[in-house]
């Protein structure tokens, strides 16, 4: 180790990050969840320039999204929960992480990445690449639902089985864990951006409507549910008339949301149902009596637990606070890294 790094070691902090595709969290152990913001950036077109001095990133960006002119790029720079855009990843990451230290010197952190379990060892390598290039010291990876299962407090470490189905903006993980590991995975690239792009297109069908892809995740989350619910609700929306080209509103029922989600919704059962088949007989009757749990901002959706309880005849509860789950178990297992290296895979923490 050069000495430099040894002396910066002393004054970054070591941060956990949950690299979303729609969303960035950043832990610190003992401090919790620091940074939550979008996963986007805004760029002059053809460059890689990040506008407003470099700090059109995050929650900034996204108030472009989908309003900017064409002088103005606005870019979300992971796709299905991987890099899609490595330089535009790496301005990002170093955006959070001076962020969080409040200062540009000296910062040299050890990172922890949480990533999809389903991933190549080359977009492994970009994740690696684009923190290293970001200012990190040191760079660890874990799979989502691994970080997932720590974060809400399942007993990952003991030899009966815990299961986690994490719904985040560019993929859905459905694992099953037991003794420090994954005992069945799959990795889908079906999640909250498909929810969004399914709802456009129901709409576009349906009313002749043309709407935006924040519109459609704001009636997701105003109306969007995934079991029938006791009192159905209504949402007034607006768009584009897709014949006339003149602005429009017309108003929708969480019905019909409903029905525009069930293919999506359909496709997390089957791969929840296709898991619990590879998963041994032993440690599939402990499911049983523990149950799924749900986490990542699809949890948030309404009776989506109810659906899955009906589906797979288990116990189904929401994590608690689901939408950080990911990054607090980056933060836990930072904590206590010496004695994760051990329980966990070399592959999952070594860069």
């Amino acid at each position: 180790m050069h000495p430099l790094d040894f002396i910066l070691g002393f004054v970054s902090t070591d941060m956990g990050i949950d690299l979303g595709t729609a969303n960035t969290l950043v832990c610190i152990p003992g401090q919790g969840i620091v940074l939550s913001e979008p996963s986007v950036v805004a760029v002059k077109p053809g460059t890689n320039k990040v506008l407003l001095n470099g700090n059109a990133v995050g929650n900034v960006a996204k108030s472009m999204l989908e309003r900017a002119p064409s002088s103005i790029s606005v870019i979300r720079p992971l796709k299905n929960g991987v890099i899609a855009d490595f330089d535009i990843t790496e301005a990002m990451l170093k955006y959070f992480i001076t962020k969080v230290h409040k200062r540009k010197w000296g910062v040299r952190p050890r990172v922890l990445i949480a990533i999809p379990s389903g991933i190549t060892a080359v977009e492994k390598r970009a994740v690696v690449n684009s923190a290293e290039r970001a200012g990190a010291r040191e760079v660890y990876l874990v799979s989502e639902p691994k970080a997932a299962a720590i974060g809400v407090g399942l007993p990952v470490g003991e030899p009966v089985a815990s299961m986690v189905v994490d719904i985040g903006g560019g993929t859905t993980e459905v694992a099953v864990l037991s003794l420090g590991d994954i005992f069945a995975h799959e990795s889908l690239r079906i999640a909250g951006d498909e929810f969004d792009e399914s709802i456009v297109q129901y709409i576009r069908k349906t009313y002749n409507l043309d709407i935006g892809h924040r519109t459609a995740e704001q009636i997701k989350i105003a109306i969007g549910s995934a079991y029938p619910l006791e009192e159905e609700l209504t949402m007034e929306i607006r768009g584009r008339d897709a014949i006339a080209g003149l602005p429009r509103a017309t108003t929708i029922t969480s019905a019909e949301i409903r029905e525009a989600l069930k293919e999506p919704f359909d496709k997390i059962v089957t791969a929840v149902k296709s898991t619990l088949e590879r998963t041994a007989p032993e440690l599939a009757s402990d499911l049983l009596t523990n149950g799924l749990v749900l986490v990542g901002g699809g949890a948030l959706i309404r009776g989506l637990d109810r659906l899955l309880a009906e589906e797979t005849g288990l116990p189904v509860q929401v994590g608690n606070d689901p939408l950080t789950a990911v990054a607090r178990g980056t933060g836990y297992l930072l904590e206590n890294l010496d004695l994760f290296k051990s329980v966990l895979q070399d592959e999952d923490l070594h860069s």
